[in-house]
């Protein structure tokens, strides 16, 4: 169903050709071990792995190289800086200076090859990953080296652990129940795998909360490998990854331009267009079990991921990022929500295609669907999703009022110039701010988007609350009173022209003692 990961080669792959297993006494290798190496080198990969006891002895060889090659030491002092790839001689010479760094590479390149023959293999192969990397019906203890790379100390080793994380991946997916086809191969013991993959997605989650496209780079092979398997998917999504990918496709909008050229000044330059396209790629694969568990869907409500998406369709990045993110912004508007199933105990609205539809609606979607009607496209898929969307769209606003619109816009924080903020629009609704409750709800979302990274939402937001001040009875005592004066107050000096000037206009609406004496 999905893709596969890759990952590029060593920067210091010139020099495998040179490594002499003999002189690395630190591994501790046996004559065995050695030879088998040395078979392994002078062979094709498929020789190799001719049957199960060959490729088990081989494969344990290599997860031994690297136990002994990653210690507690951290990564290698030299081999884990190279950023790029060092011709022939540089790299044999990196061989002599840092052996075991060149080792360690080698060692996971050679791991990565060893896996991917055997998953093109044919299912009726008798060399399986299952036989390969399991005993017994229980996961292997030598896999544990692959994760200690991925926590090594300092500024870590790129390839490395880039390549650690996808091999982990591919061995773990194999023994999640949802991947167990075969009847004979039933008896895997699933716990060991299921604590190696929370282990594994927590380092993907934390690479993930850093806004450097560097640390997208590490997990991103790894991440859209996990994303075939369901069992990987909701353990990442109960780890908060929809929120994070959200984060970083969001961090590609041209919003801010001082913002932007500051994090590009410290190194924080976003994801990179395929970064962007494989992370858009992960938030499709889990769109899928949005129809099955509300956890999911909760998630995509909850975490910013239709106005991620939205922005991405609308700024049409690369024709890809659009075809997925308008597959996944299908699959939430079509999705439904199974009331007994999600044991809803409160008078909630239930989370469906419904909820998303309106957040679509509230990003501004529809006018861009509207002009993508109009193109020719040579996918036919982006022609279908954007034929369904398109009518999906004009059926769900139909049904909705302008103060559900508003109301949409102001709870996903997508506020945008429009007729939903004009004076009279807030003299026929302002008392709705009010809320069911009568705990002015929406009136302190609003205050809470003033400080918005969106200049363009803090400006509107700004207005809004002048607008509630004028036309409701007694408005600026409670604007006052839940903090948006002093909010507001801290824009006065903001060095964007346009929201000094909302600022002050909305503080200045609050100056005014009583508005019925000045109409």
């Amino acid at each position: 169903m999905f893709q596969t990961a890759t990952i590029t080669p060593s920067p210091v792959a010139a020099a495998f050709s040179g490594i002499q297993w003999d002189p690395l006494e630190k591994l501790r290798l046996t004559n065995a071990e050695k030879s088998l190496l040395r078979s392994g080198e002078d062979n094709p990969v498929d020789y190799t792995l001719s049957n199960c006891e060959d490729a088990c002895m081989y494969v344990r060889a290599l997860l031994k190289v690297l136990t002994e090659s990653v210690g507690p030491s951290g990564p290698s002092k030299r081999v884990s800086n190279i950023k790029e790839s060092l011709p022939a001689a540089d790299a044999l010479q990196m061989l002599y200076t840092d052996p075991t760094g060149v080792v360690t590479h080698y060692t996971i390149a050679k791991l990565y090859e060893v896996i991917t023959s055997i998953r093109e293999r044919k299912d009726t192969s008798s060399v399986s990953m299952l036989t390969t990397f399991y005993e017994n019906g229980k996961l292997v203890d030598e896999w544990r080296p692959l994760l200690r790379i991925l926590h090594l100390g300092g500024s870590g080793d790129p390839f490395a652990q880039r390549g650690a994380a996808l091999c982990l991946s591919y061995i773990l997916v194999v023994g999640c129940p949802s991947q167990i086809t075969n009847k004979r191969d039933n008896f895997i013991e699933y716990a060991p795998v299921k604590e190696a993959l929370n282990a594994l997605i927590s380092w993907i989650s934390s690479q993930l909360q850093s806004s450097s496209g560097v640390n997208v780079s590490l997990i991103t092979p790894a991440l859209t490998a996990l994303m075939n398997c369901p069992e990987a998917r909701l353990i990442f999504v109960n780890s908060g990854g929809i929120g994070y990918i959200s984060r970083h496709l969001r961090s590609k909008k041209n919003g801010n331009g001082s913002k932007m050229m500051m994090m590009k000044k410290k190194g924080n330059a976003g994801a990179s267009a395929q970064q962007l396209y494989e992370l858009c790629f992960c938030a499709w694969a889990m769109s899928y079990d949005c129809n099955a568990s509300n956890e999911v869907r909760l998630a995509f409500a909850r975490d910013g991921a239709v106005k991620a998406l939205c922005d991405l369709v609308c700024s049409a990045p690369r024709e890809k990022v659009v075809r997925v993110a308008l597959s996944a912004l299908r699959n939430l508007a079509e999705c439904t929500s199974d009331v007994v199933g999600d044991n809803r105990s409160d008078n909630k609205k239930a989370i469906d295609g419904s909820i998303f539809l309106s957040e679509m609606i509230s990003c501004g979607l529809m006018k861009s669907i509207s002009l993508m009607t109009e193109r020719q496209w040579s996918d036919p898929d982006i022609s279908d999703d954007v034929k369904e969307l398109n009518e999906l769209l004009h059926a769900n606003f139909k049904e909705m009022s302008r103060w559900d619109i508003y109301e949409n816009e102001v709870l996903n924080g997508n506020l945008k110039w429009g007729v939903l903020h004009s004076d009279k629009f807030f003299r026929e609704n302002c008392r709705k701010l009010e809320g069911k409750d009568g705990n002015f709800h929406l009136l302190k979302r609003l205050i809470a988007l003033v400080v918005s990274d969106d200049e363009d939402v803090a400006s509107v937001a700004c207005y809004d609350i002048g607008e509630f001040v004028r036309h409701y009875p007694n408005g600026r005592s409670i604007a006052k009173r839940l903090g948006a004066k002093d909010a507001i107050m801290r824009l006065i000096d903001h060095e964007n022209i346009d929201l000094q000037r909302h600022a002050l206009h909305s503080v200045s609406k609050m100056m005014v003692q009583n508005w019925a004496a000045m109409q």
